[in-house]
């Protein structure tokens, strides 16, 4: 029979490539996975961010790197694809969790866009191999205790992408539903009442000593992770840079031992003995 459309004599038998979607964590090398540093290594290219490439500069090895400047993430995306369809092996870059406010579902998009956004068929019929990384939410979490230790969700509070209705309708359902909740992209020089708002909703359903976690420049030489309670908590002391977490009203915060202030969220093993005992 006829093939569909004409054949590409210069792709014709070549092996698809393979496209690495690597979260490499907060930033410091010893928060990187084993299946991130590998994939970096098996890679000829590195795609992303120029911060995030500047991040693992240390265990680059000849693999050429593709720059893209904050707020390219589309084009950043849709060369990365279209490299792999080419096929070499490409690390698209992504701080934290490639899953997780980064650019694995633009990728996954991608594939599935019809029409104008569409990729080429090359670039559709690549590898896609994901390797998770540490998150911020938890990189602060783990700094500071255990405050994740029970039910939470994550709320980005940027207006970007998603509509402030939107946004402020995930805010009171986390509060009413008490998760302990994780703030990204808490603050910007241009949008600076989300956060503020937040702090209302949360009061409104928190008491004012609930434990709050605030986690500047996490992995990085900068780096510092403060707990202070709901009521204290200044929304103008922090930047994009930082992340925040609000506590569940069973959340609590002590000194521990060595004189550090740490907050947890019991998952409620007391209840659990009491009844084994009963």
């Amino acid at each position: 029979g006829r093939a569909p459309k004409p054949l590409d004599a210069i792709t014709l038998g070549r092996s698809p490539g393979v496209l690495h979607l690597v979260g490499i964590g907060p930033g410091e090398a010893a928060s990187r996975t084993a299946a991130a540093v590998t994939a970096l290594g098996a890679s000829t290219d590195w795609v992303g961010y120029g911060l995030y490439l500047d991040l693992v500069s240390d265990i680059r090895a000849g693999q050429e790197e593709h720059r893209f400047p904050l707020g390219d993430e589309e084009p950043r995306v849709r060369h990365a694809l279209e490299l792999a369809g080419q096929g070499r092996v490409v690390s698209l870059v992504c701080s934290g969790d490639a899953q997780i406010y980064a650019m694995a579902a633009l990728v996954y998009e991608l594939l599935a866009a019809d029409g104008a956004r569409a990729v080429t068929d090359n670039a559709r019929r690549v590898a896609v191999e994901s390797h998770p990384g540490i998150s911020a939410f938890q990189a602060a979490s783990a700094a500071a205790g255990a405050l994740i230790g029970h039910d939470f969700c994550c709320i980005s509070l940027s207006d970007l992408l998603t509509p402030r209705e939107d946004i402020l309708k995930r805010l009171d359902g986390a509060a009413r539903a008490d998760f302990v909740t994780a703030f990204y992209n808490p603050r910007s020089q241009r949008r600076t009442d989300l956060i503020e708002e937040a702090k209302r909703i949360f009061l409104a359903h928190r008491p004012p000593d609930t434990p709050v976690i605030i986690g500047r420049q996490l992995g990085r030489p900068e780096e510092q992770v403060d707990v202070v309670t709901l009521a204290e908590f200044d929304p103008t002391t922090i930047d994009m840079l930082t992340i925040v977490l609000f506590g569940a009203t069973a959340s609590k915060a002590f000194p521990r031992g060595d004189g550090k202030t740490v907050a947890f969220t019991p998952r409620g093993y007391e209840r659990k003995e009491l009844k084994d005992v009963g």
